[in-house]
């Protein structure tokens, strides 16, 4: 999603002379023309991450609108204490922009995976947390985290093409329906939703209502998604991210209240290294039943098939 979102910040940065873009030595090979243009408005902060966020604190406190961009982990996990007491209990709109979502960096390994950072951002006071799913998302996203008048948490992973479910033209939502299906309720979270999507030509025809979850934290679900829920009793999540902090446990208790109990409620979720080993992104999502061949056994179970 690096593509989209550079074009994106060049545009967002052309119409508005107080946006300031900071990243901790990260973005080659993507970022060479948002630099050229931006000019002295490009910051390199170096591997400083932390200096790196208070310091955009304090441009935010001077009315710029700063943009700090690094690896996931490193852009949430490791400038914590900056971003808790220097953006968020000022409500400052410093948008915080990770890269390599979940287990985007592959055999890189566990310190370049996030894992948990949308539940560690979600906890924080002000804070959005953004995570889209479909490349057209991307643009969408920054420009709503960019209206947004405090702090932001932007999760970019992989691209994923729209496959002519979801239109460019249409609005951002925290949710939104992608294919239409009355038998089991599928939320995912991402760009995940890709696979879900891949396999639904392997389940019978209209049995899979399946959503695309972008945005955390939810104060509230979308009515029609409850009343699929409703209907179906039969809910699962997909997400690659621990089960605590994220969207599962976001919508356990709308769905319980909702569902008054009658309801069948599965999780499937990034349960770290079972093997002990790393390896590609996808080959982590395999072995978590995020995709493959795990991941069309749940859907199919939870069908009753």
């Amino acid at each position: 999603m690096r593509v989209e979102f550079a074009q994106t910040i060049l545009e967002v940065a052309t119409q508005d002379a107080s946006v300031l873009f900071l990243t901790g030595d990260l973005g080659f090979m993507a970022l060479e023309e948002v630099r050229d243009r931006l000019g002295e408005r490009f910051i390199n902060a170096g591997v400083a991450e932390q200096n790196m966020v208070s310091a955009a604190a304090g441009l935010a406190a001077r009315d710029f609108k700063p943009i700090v961009y690094s690896i996931a982990p490193f852009a949430t996990l490791r400038p914590y204490e900056q971003l808790r007491n220097d953006v968020c209990l000022h409500n400052l709109p410093v948008k915080v922009v990770g890269n390599g979502g979940g287990y985007g960096y592959g055999i890189m390994g566990s310190t370049h995976h996030a894992l948990e950072d949308v539940g560690v951002m979600r906890t924080l006071p002000n804070m959005r947390v953004f995570v889209p799913a479909f490349g057209s998302d991307v643009a969408k996203c920054v420009r709503a985290m960019m209206a947004y008048s405090g702090p932001a948490y932007l999760r970019l992973g992989k691209s994923v093409p729209n496959f002519g479910l979801v239109t460019d033209a249409s609005p951002w939502a925290p949710m939104r329906r992608v294919s239409q299906g009355s038998s089991l309720v599928v939320a995912a979270m991402g760009p995940v939703v890709e696979h879900v999507i891949s396999l639904l030509p392997e389940l019978p025809p209209g049995s899979v209502d399946l959503w695309s979850v972008g945005e955390l934290s939810l104060s509230s679900l979308d009515g029609e998604f409850l009343r699929s829920a409703q209907e179906a009793g039969r809910v699962i999540t997909v997400e690659e991210h621990y089960l605590a902090g994220g969207m599962a446990e976001n919508m356990a208790p709308h769905l319980i209240n909702a569902c008054s109990g009658r309801l069948r409620f599965k999780n499937l979720f990034a349960r770290g290294y079972p093997s002990g080993l790393y390896g590609s992104q996808r080959w982590h999502q395999d072995e978590n039943a995020l995709a493959g061949p795990g991941l069309l056994a749940a859907l199919r179970e939870m069908l009753g098939l």
